[in-house]
């Protein structure tokens, strides 16, 4: 591994000096001054790319800052170690503050009519364990792991598409890739930018150990009954998964680098010494040395946050948490709370399953008189008042007011509180027959027993159905709800076996006409009314079933359009009919919007904004924000506190 890093330097230093980008002195990393002094690491010039992303800090009304200490949060699953790729954002192309797509990890992109991008990667770049980045990672994602039958059954992710015809991609030189379609792609860079990015490179010095194509046979078989797996298939993807950061082996390009093997309650991440970002005075980011991860029960995040133990803490807090929070400030907790503004489109929707199992519920779920019925038998102001204190925003759930395609009239379609309106829905669909507690039969005689599945997780939304328990009592519906582990609830609407579930809105509430609107067709599981449907495209017709329902179908044709419009202002009326449709049509019910979110911040903690969005697309929560501008004050007194 030196060799092949010492050799890469040659190669990068014999360029001539021309071609050198103006950048300041580069000052060395303290963290890592002793492997640097000892041999074990090259000094810092050497570390980061010639050409790295310098930050002015200042221009962004930031000021420098310090190298240093340790940031602590928290997590409720060890599986959200996955977080850290999340905050750390680095990202081929990323969202800035002002979310506009900027280069990060490439040094530039050239786009050809929306069909042909040419990304160009930054020279002597390096994986964080010293291997060069270089067009090549690209060539291995495209050739030998998104084309590999045996490592991607389905093929290369949908966004590789265009009308059913894969990108044509070339590796003319180590610093540059040109992906190219016949036609626009116009989600493309979006797409790059994600919470969740897709990834389309790999470390392939890495990973070709593990490969079939490149690996010693006795080496490889080694692996495998090592790994204690079937094939050596099964044994790449375990060891490449660079979303969800659990190994600590894979080289990454993000800030942080995992440290802590297994899945532990405590994880470390410490900083990467190859990351390509500079601030304007020559020191290498992020800021913080390291990241300390603790795996706690949901229920005591806030607890502990209040008792001073977390730097920096949003996941896991909700509104009603805010009181415990603001009295912990005045107790001597060295944190203050700041309100960010949450960017989901709904802080709690209710989803009826289209696809539900019971041929029965399903017909009368598909009734949209049923479902526009259960809207109206929701009183939103009262939720608003209990749980928010009046400051969340009521309505149904479509686009935020930031949004350039904000409607009022699409808030309010369905969602004002009117159960003389809902019960005479109700009794058009011929739902008349009762119980004798007042409880609607369902045409085959059962009692309407609503089952609301939640996650369990946020005591908000199990205090908001309590109060739709009754209302809809009123127009003779009984709702039963079921909290359930996060991972169950999931599998089972998957499955089809759950009537109704609660989550979040769409996870971004602030499109714009150049926002990819996959999301509002029935283009994925995720979406809790249409699981099946989602899954028929996710897996190209292998799983699930084809919408069957005119509106559904009317979204896909919208969507198709999108992805072959050429102006804004046709990606504008498509997204008002979409955004039309879901309001008319109540898919997805939307109770409140835009509740503020607490975010706990150490006071030692500087460049975290007062004001801010809390959103995961786009944003990826934190990411947007920079964590790795992020700096203590005094990093020496934080580490020895």
């Amino acid at each position: 591994m030196r060799r092949l890093v010492a050799l890469a330097l040659c190669a990068l230093l014999a360029l001539p000096a021309s071609a050198q980008p103006m950048a300041p002195a580069i000052s060395e990393t303290s963290f890592w001054a002793m492997e640097v002094l000892n041999g074990d690491l090259p000094s810092i010039e050497r570390r980061i790319p010639m050409d790295p992303l310098i930050v002015d800090l200042p221009a962004k009304g930031r000021s420098y800052g310090t190298q240093g200490g340790t940031l602590r949060t928290m997590v409720s699953r060890s599986k959200d170690v996955r977080q850290m790729v999340v905050y750390g954002y680095a990202r081929l192309v990323g969202y800035d503050h002002n979310y506009d797509l900027v280069p990060d990890i490439l040094r530039a992109v050239d786009e050809v009519e929306g069909r042909k991008f040419t990304l160009h990667l930054r020279r002597g770049h390096r994986w964080s364990d010293g291997a060069p980045f270089t067009s090549a990672d690209f060539e291995y994602w495209w050739r030998h792991v998104a084309l590999n039958e045996e490592l991607s059954p389905t093929g290369p992710p949908e966004f590789m598409r265009v009308d059913g015809t894969l990108a044509d991609i070339r590796f003319p030189d180590p610093y540059r890739v040109v992906i190219e379609w016949p036609a626009p792609n116009p989600q493309f860079l979006q797409v790059l930018a994600q919470a969740s990015p897709p990834f389309i490179y790999r470390p392939s010095h890495y990973l070709k150990q593990y490969h079939v194509e490149f690996a010693d046979p006795d080496e490889l078989a080694a692996h495998i009954r090592a790994a204690r797996v079937r094939g050596w298939a099964a044994l790449h993807n375990k060891v490449d998964n660079m979303y969800k950061f659990d190994n600590p082996a894979l080289p990454t390009l993000q800030p942080w680098i995992k440290a802590t093997p297994g899945d532990g309650s405590r994880q470390l991440f410490v900083r990467n010494p190859y990351y390509h970002r500079i601030d304007g005075r020559g020191v290498q980011l992020p800021y913080i040395d390291v990241v300390e991860m603790t795996v706690v029960g949901a229920g005591l995040i806030a607890a502990k946050a209040n008792a001073g133990e977390a730097d920096l803490q949003a996941r896991g807090i909700d509104f009603r948490d805010i009181s415990i929070l603001k009295k912990g400030e005045t107790d001597g907790g060295n944190y203050h709370t700041l309100l960010w503004a949450n960017g989901a489109a709904s802080q709690i929707a209710i989803y009826p399953n289209l696809n539900f199992a019971d041929p029965v519920w399903r017909d009368v779920i598909r009734d949209v008189r049923f479902r526009r019925a259960l809207s109206l038998g929701i009183d939103r102001r009262m939720i608003n008042r209990a749980l928010y204190f009046g400051l969340a925003t009521e309505g149904g759930m479509t686009a935020l007011p930031q949004s350039p395609l904000y409607d009022l009239t699409q808030l309010y379609s369905w969602a004002i509180y009117y159960p003389a309106k809902a019960n005479a829905l109700l009794d058009e669909m011929g739902l008349t027959a009762r119980t004798p507690a007042g409880i609607r039969k369902l045409p085959d005689g059962r009692p309407m027993e609503f089952v609301v599945e939640t996650a369990g997780e946020r005591q908000e939304v199990e205090n908001a159905l309590a109060i739709i328990t009754d209302t809809w009592r009123d127009i003779g519906i009984k709702l039963v709800m079921r909290p359930l582990d996060r991972d169950i609830l999931r599998n089972r609407v998957y499955a089809g076996v759950t009537m109704a579930a609660t989550w979040y809105g769409w996870d971004n509430g602030l499109p714009g006409p150049q926002t990819p609107p996959d999301y509002l067709a029935p283009t994925q599981q995720e979406f809790f009314a249409w699981p099946m449907w989602g899954q028929y495209y996710q897996t190209g017709g292998a799983a699930g079933q084809p919408p069957n329902m005119p509106e559904p179908q009317r979204l896909m044709e919208l969507l198709n359009a999108w992805n072959h419009s050429a102006t804004d202002a046709e990606r504008r009326a498509i997204w008002h009919e979409m955004l039309e449709i879901h309001a008319d049509q109540q898919y997805g019910i939307g109770i409140l919007a835009e509740a503020p979110q607490p975010v706990v911040v150490n006071n030692a903690l500087r460049n975290v904004p007062e004001q801010a969005k809390w959103a995961w697309d786009p944003g990826a929560h934190f990411g947007v924000h920079r964590i790795d501008e992020f700096y203590f004050q005094d990093p020496l007194q934080q580490v020895t506190q």
